[in-house]
């Protein structure tokens, strides 16, 4: 299939780029003005043509366009792609408001065309490795999840739109890594309200701390920590049952794997993607063997839902959710 891709940053190049190659996609054209990341996309995909503007882009003949832009660019970009009858994936967040997310759905129902977005989060190794636990209930019943994306990094980008731009015009932490958070703790648990948050700017820019918490139908609590300024990292994950708990302390090491350049060829990645974890029953600490994560699992179930007409990797009711859950901690967030 030829794929488009709409920006070439870090989501474009770092993440969407590979895993498409490796799902034997043809990257055919790249949308992108910027004359450094011109140069990249070049270098990468000879073969690809290179324009900086959107019809044009839209109009080379596409079986798939992927929305990997700046977060103000998401809506627009996608419609256009969508009333050109374009299977099209979005970059997480899908939109910067409710609304937004929304006018999407709309437009692809409308068209009656395939419209996801890219919680790659779900399929990584401690994500697959929760449900894992919760399927055997090695912890018994489950009560509360801690999920973290926490990082030191006290000095503020000048040049990242994500760390400098307002919540109106996409940046912070609430769009960027909490969609994450969100997305997989409903996709554990299933329905939740957001009974408490904290949506903070500590270094003058966007949003740089933000705590969610969720409460979940199914009985679990979520508390959900985004922080680009913790000076100690908590476990990026503590899964808590009423026999046991299980413990995470790292990242899943695709995201590292992608950035020095391996590709999942086959759909497949060469070597294990596993973050190690662990069962705690008071003192007593022992190995649980992880799943391996695969973010390339997503663009295959991409391919197959084009093919078949079958199912989104991610359906648009969790897209909806996970925006109108980000809305609702913004507006009843503690300062």
């Amino acid at each position: 299939m030829r794929v488009g891709i709409a920006g070439y940053g870090l989501a474009g190049r770092v993440f969407h780029a590979p895993l498409l190659r490796g799902c034997g996609f043809e990257i055919a054209s790249i949308l992108t003005a910027n004359p450094e990341r011109i140069d990249q996309a070049t270098n990468d995909f000879p073969d690809a043509t290179i324009f900086s503007e959107l019809d044009a882009f839209l109009d080379s003949g596409l079986d798939l366009v992927v929305i990997a832009s700046s977060n103000v660019a998401h809506m627009p970009q996608a419609k256009a792609a969508l009333e050109r009858k374009i299977p099209t994936v979005v970059d997480k967040p899908m939109g910067r408001t409710v609304a937004e997310v929304q006018e999407m759905i709309d437009c692809a129902a409308s068209n009656n065309t395939l419209l996801t977005t890219f919680f790659n989060r779900r399929w990584d190794s401690d994500s697959l490795t929760i449900k894992k636990v919760l399927a055997t209930g090695e912890i018994g019943t489950p009560f509360r999840f801690d999920g973290r994306f926490e990082r030191f990094r006290p000095d503020r980008n000048p040049a990242s739109w994500r760390e400098n731009l307002s919540p109106a015009e996409g940046g912070g932490l609430l769009l960027d890594l909490q969609s994450h958070l969100i997305s997989t703790a409903l996709d554990y648990f299933g329905p939740a309200e957001v009974v408490n948050a904290s949506v903070r700017s500590i270094r003058g820019g966007a949003d740089d701390d933000v705590t969610v918490v969720l409460k979940h139908e199914s009985g679990v609590d979520s508390y959900l920590a985004a922080s680009a300024i913790s000076g100690a990292p908590g476990p990026r994950v503590r899964l808590l049952g009423d026999k046991g708990a299980l413990v995470i302390n790292e990242l899943d090491p695709q995201e590292d794997a992608l950035r020095r350049g391996e590709i999942p060829v086959g759909g497949q990645w060469s070597h294990a993607m596993v973050t190690p974890a662990h069962l705690h029953r008071g003192e007593v600490i022992t190995p649980l063997e992880s799943i391996s994560g695969n973010y390339a699992a997503f663009y295959t179930l991409v391919a197959h839902a084009i093919e078949t007409g079958g199912p989104a990797p991610v359906p648009l009711s969790d897209a909806l959710r996970v925006a109108q859950l980000i809305e609702r901690a913004r507006e009843i967030s503690v300062r």
